[in-house]
């Protein structure tokens, strides 16, 4: 089959020898210009009308197109290419063959932190950690060469699978670096461990008070263990200061290619300070990707008093806030109904006081503004969903309002199975990250016990209650890699095969959807639904390329499939060689 696209595009194009094609239309002769780019020579997913497809089905015709023709950034025609109109075919369009490659829509990260990326290979990498002897190890090499004083900062380590079975301590660190100020970010940024010197330092002692949202965890005689849990982290944070000036915009940059890479074409980037808003727009002809921003609460009185950002290339959008209800559930911050199952005398942390988030909330209500609130255990989604019926209530046309503002339940990890209908009916998209459920199912049993587990990850009982998801991979929390993504989606498995009735099978997605997570929902989650998110003419020329076709291959090969290009506005802004 590509033998003949190819031969017929050949054909096609050897019939067109000038830039333009003349046409009559009602008389007149107007002149209709080439393409710039076609695409050809694979499969062409439009993610615009996608059934429910399965291994037992092959793939309707009317799904795919086996070509895309792009003029001005611009998808000016998608489909057969015996049905193509001559005159796209010029002198000096580029035929782009994809040699059995599959094309979708440009995937985009629903939620992701662009700057993490960036700073990731930047700090100490703790990906793949095994135990507290091989944190020890990494710690060590890379304190071995700093000067006496120096601030050590890492991130990455979950402890969940490691043989000690806890934490890591400030003992574990000062018996390898007494004499750096070293603390180490658990992946899921909640929570931080740092050494005896940190501490010190930070003015963290036996004395110190736990603030609001945060804690700080002791041992049996009152001193700190050396882990910090969320609002606790700030005084240590502060140790490393962080990128500044050009610096940090050539880290922003890094991320972003960092993401290109894998394939996504657009991100969410969530968390960002409203004063590195005007650097990112600054950097949009750069960018080899899309970056809609959901900026601090600081970013609240600006978007009222100035509106959206919106860069001249529409490569950078600033229109929405992030705000915050729990913590994560690896650290024990995420705030549940009932105590956790492993730690009978927590029930996790609320970071948000309920009078400012609603006066917040009916702030963005009066003034258009999307929230984009994190909420991961089932009081937290609870007390959000409370939050904006509450907000909806005291707002004229509230109702109407949240649902044209998209206001968004970022993670929406642990849910209340009473609970998933409220989300359709309040009018709020679940922003879920599908990795996350195939990494916490490993431990989460433990965490919440069998009950709660019916509500956890539960994108099938979601989508069926009338939502769409925003998919996402919350990097550098996780990799960050579309196909472990797709993968977790669609398998709801381990990457090594795992799976277990804990791990509610059932609550998988079906190929289509999970397409639709990473392209045309994501779209929709940010009002751009009319530009991005699908493969159809007048909209942008956003793809992504992998070497074989995620949508039909057995699940297990999803994770080996390789990103062969990406495509941002019908430019090849990254190849593989």
């Amino acid at each position: 089959m590509r033998f003949i696209s190819l031969i017929a595009a050949i054909a096609l194009a050897a019939c067109s020898q000038q830039e333009q094609s003349m046409t009559v239309d009602a008389g007149m002769e107007t002149a209709q210009p080439a393409a710039d780019s076609i695409f050809f020579g694979g499969p062409i997913y439009t993610a615009d009308e996608i059934p429910d497809l399965t291994m037992e089905e092959s793939v309707n015709a009317d799904d795919t197109v086996d070509m895309v023709a792009v003029r001005d950034g611009i998808i000016v025609f998608a489909g057969y290419i015996d049905e193509a109109p001559e005159y796209l075919f010029g002198e000096q369009t580029e035929m782009i063959d994809l040699d059995g490659a599959a094309m979708y829509p440009g995937f985009t990260d629903a939620h992701v932190h662009v700057m993490g990326l960036g700073s990731r290979e930047r700090l100490l990498n703790l990906e793949g950690t095994d135990s507290i002897e091989d944190l020890q190890a990494r710690v060590a090499e890379a304190a071995a060469d700093l000067p006496d004083g120096s601030v050590l900062q890492g991130r990455g380590w979950i402890e969940t699978h490691w043989p000690e079975g806890r934490f890591p301590n400030r003992q574990d660190l000062d018996a390898v670096a007494p004499d750096v100020a070293v603390f180490l970010t658990r992946a899921d940024g909640h929570a931080l461990v740092a050494n005896s010197l940190a501490l010190e330092r930070a003015g963290i002692n036996a004395g110190s008070v736990a603030p609001e949202g945060g804690d700080i965890l002791r041992d049996d005689d009152g001193e700190p263990t050396g882990m910090l849990i969320d609002a606790a982290m700030g005084p240590v944070r502060a140790l490393a200061g962080g990128f500044t000036g050009q610096d940090r915009a050539d880290v922003y940059l890094e991320g972003a290619w960092s993401a290109a890479r894998y394939g996504w074409t657009g991100a969410h980037d969530m968390s960002v300070p409203w004063a590195d808003v005007a650097m990112i727009e600054s950097l949009s002809e750069e960018l080899p990707i899309r970056v809609y921003i959901s900026a601090n609460p600081d970013g609240l009185a600006p978007l009222v008093a100035d509106g959206p950002v919106f860069s001249d290339n529409r490569r950078v959008i600033a229109r929405a806030v992030k705000m915050y209800m729990d913590g994560a559930l690896g650290s024990r911050g995420a705030a549940l109904l009932e105590p956790y199952s492993d730690d009978p005398a927590n029930s996790g942390l609320v970071l948000s006081r309920e009078d400012e988030t609603l006066s917040a909330m009916v702030l963005a209500l009066e003034n258009g503004i999307q929230l984009n609130i994190h909420a991961i255990g089932d009081r937290g989604n609870r007390m959000l969903l409370d939050w904006i019926e509450e907000a909806q209530n005291a707002t004229p046309a509230g109702e109407d309002a949240a649902a044209n503002g998209r206001w968004r339940d970022e993670h929406t990890q642990i849910v209340d199975p009473a609970d998933i209908p409220r989300f359709a009916e309040l009018g709020v998209i679940p922003s879920m990250q599908p990795s996350h459920a195939i990494g916490d199912l490993f431990f989460a049993p433990d965490r919440l016990g069998p009950d709660r587990l019916d509500g956890a990850y539960a994108w099938r009982a979601l989508i069926d209650s009338g939502v769409v998801i925003a998919g996402g991979s919350d990097a550098p929390v996780e990799r960050g890699d579309p196909r472990i993504e797709f993968y977790a989606a669609v398998a709801r498995r381990g990457l090594d095969g795992t799976q277990t009735e804990d791990w509610r099978p059932d609550q998988a997605v079906t190929r289509a959807e999970a397409l639709r997570m990473f392209t045309a929902w994501p779209a929709y989650a940010s009002f751009r639904e009319d530009e991005v998110g699908r493969i159809v003419e007048g909209l942008r020329a956003d793809f992504t390329v992998f070497s074989d076709d995620i949508m039909t291959i057995p699940e297990e090969d999803i994770l080996t499939v390789e990103p062969v290009m990406t495509v941002l506005d019908g430019e090849i802004v990254w190849r593989a060689e």
